[in-house]
């Protein structure tokens, strides 16, 4: 019989979209905040422009960096699990189906119920129902380096172009204050994009990106004027 209608589900964008969010928003909040603190540490518009394109370039080198490591070692984890999985699979099969059983007992099911679950999950791909239902691996959220390293760093660009072209236009001695309000707008923007995207609470997502986008130049732009020199 089939479904009467056809649900759409966003899990699937959970990697990519955490990859792209962060980048973007890194982009934008470090580029940013380094541009303000030079500039209220009074230095030339060469200068601030030098530290921003040095912020884009050098941040998205490290976001895809780092996401790839980071990544690639949840991968390993994941690997790992699998091949101890499958090993257990192929030595006590047994123990293993009454093991996933027990974990659809633990979910509301009989125990009669879960058992012939169990073996039939088994029967038609054993690895794949115990990956899913014990260890909580499934393709929506298997780990994939290469394109949250790539994400990243294309979002992180972008994300850094924007107050990098904000500094570029403003007079010099409007830098500041023009830097702040354009990032403060492109965070709010990027808050409500990403909220979008994955149908989650616009509100929750836009107020996190300000409040903590906004203390990170507010800092920033306070040492830059304490201290007179670019940080």
């Amino acid at each position: 019989m089939k479904p009467k209608h056809q649900e759409i589900h966003f899990v699937e964008r959970i990697g990519w979209l955490r990859a792209a969010v962060l980048g973007a928003n890194d982009g934008i909040v470090s580029t940013a905040s380094l541009i303000v603190g030079v500039a209220a540490a009074a230095q030339g518009r060469s200068d601030i422009l030098v530290a921003g394109v040095a912020a884009l370039v050098a941040g998205a080198m490290s976001m895809a960096a780092g996401e790839y490591v980071s990544v690639s070692s949840q991968r390993d984890t994941e690997t790992a699990e699998l091949s101890r999985e499958r090993a257990e699979l192929a030595t006590q099969p047994e123990f293993e189906r009454e093991e996933l059983a027990a974990i659809y007992v633990a979910r509301g099911l009989t125990a009669d119920l879960a058992c012939q679950v169990a073996e039939q999950l088994m029967a038609k791909d054993a690895l794949g129902a115990h990956a899913r239902d014990e260890l909580g691996i499934t393709a929506a959220t298997t780990a994939k380096p290469i394109q949250a390293a790539l994400t990243s760093a294309l979002t992180f660009s972008a994300g850094a172009a924007l107050p990098l072209a904000a500094a570029m236009l403003a007079p010099l001695a409007l830098v500041t204050p023009v830097v702040f309000a354009a990032s403060i707008a492109y965070l709010g923007a990027l808050g409500a994009l990403g909220a979008w995207v994955g149908k989650a609470p616009m509100a929750k997502a836009v107020a996190r990106v300000l409040v903590w986008g906004a203390a990170a130049m507010a800092v920033t732009a306070a040492v830059g004027k304490a201290f007179g020199v670019a940080v």
